[in-house]
């Protein structure tokens, strides 16, 4: 159960975000579409102070420290220049409405800005761009099957590189859904695997890895080259490459930017983002180191609602 005072502060959020809601339906006669965005980046507005403090502060209290915070972090995470422009100027109008109403006096958000950074970051796929990619395979050819199911899992599971050439077997626990990641620092992690992707790995287990000469040492590692050992990260950096040119992607593609796809696509389509956080191995989006842990079902659900890959098959 939730000590009183905490619920009442949720309760606070819920309050205002719907009256915020109310507001831009009737007073700034926004579309649906719109008033959706708006109160779903509020709902990430709220998530983030959960995270962060470990409490829910009410709306009320936030100062612009963590507001910037907030934005910076959703540009690290990888959203478009259009989402967190879009964001900010929801945060704006949030805490106009509040004012409105009298339940703040100063606006923590006059000086909100979107976050310039000179780091650029890597471009993010739409999902059109990887069905172009994962249709330029060519899976006549020796290691068609194979880069498939490499494409399909880096965007599928948001994998860094790393932790696909070091997938092993005994770590696909189809039955249940999911895959056992080791990742930074040894940390393990299960994320959810969706349809396409335990399709994909099982033909590729079944059809043509079996029938290499797999080379001592190597017997677990999922994803092999054609003389039976594991996969190297410059031969994946190859593989992207030379799909991402072979589709006409004019972009700067790599097998990070899979992982940045996977996040950008799920936290744009609405889901929550501890859940991203989790899938993501990211022990903390604070210097708080905060994590926190959540349902297996509820990780599946996140794929099967908000993952491109998971509204349709192919």
């Amino acid at each position: 159960m939730l000590h009183s005072c905490m619920y009442k502060k949720i309760m606070n959020w819920e309050i205002q975000i719907k009256g915020f809601k109310s507001y831009l339906q009737l007073e700034k006669s926004l579309s649906g579409n719109s008033v959706e965005a708006y109160v779903r980046d509020m709902e990430k507005l709220q998530q983030y102070v959960e995270m962060s403090f470990g409490k829910v502060p009410s709306p009320e209290k936030l100062k612009s420290k963590t507001l910037r915070e907030f934005i910076v972090w959703i540009c690290e995470l990888g959203m478009s220049a259009k989402s967190q422009a879009r964001i900010v100027s929801g945060i704006r109008a949030f805490y106009k409405y509040l004012l409105i109403e009298d339940i703040i006096d100063d606006d923590p958000t006059l000086l909100l800005e979107v976050p310039r950074t000179e780091r650029k970051l890597p471009d993010t796929l739409s999902n059109l761009e990887i069905v172009k990619m994962i249709d330029a395979i060519d899976l006549s050819k020796a290691g068609g099957s194979r880069n498939r199911a490499i494409i399909e899992t880096l965007y599928g599971c948001g994998l860094r590189v790393s932790e696909l050439i070091n997938l092993q077997i005994s770590n696909l626990h189809f039955d249940i859904g999911f895959v056992k990641i080791t990742g930074k620092g040894n940390k393990q992690r299960w994320v959810p695997a969706g349809t396409q992707v335990v399709s994909q790995i099982n033909n590729y287990l079944t059809n043509i890895r079996v029938h290499l000469d797999i080379k001592k040492g190597n017997e677990d590692f999922v994803f092999l080259n054609r003389n039976g050992k594991k996969l190297t990260r410059v031969m994946i950096f190859y593989i992207v490459k030379q799909l991402a040119e072979k589709a006409g992607i004019n972009k700067t593609v790599s097998p990070h930017t899979f992982r940045h796809s996977f996040a950008t696509h799920l936290v744009e389509g609405g889901a929550d983002l501890r859940a991203v956080q989790d899938m993501l191995g990211h022990e903390s989006i604070t210097t708080t180191e905060i994590y926190t842990h959540l349902d297996r079902r509820y990780l599946q659900e996140t794929i099967e609602r908000y993952h491109p890959l998971g509204k349709y098959n192919r």
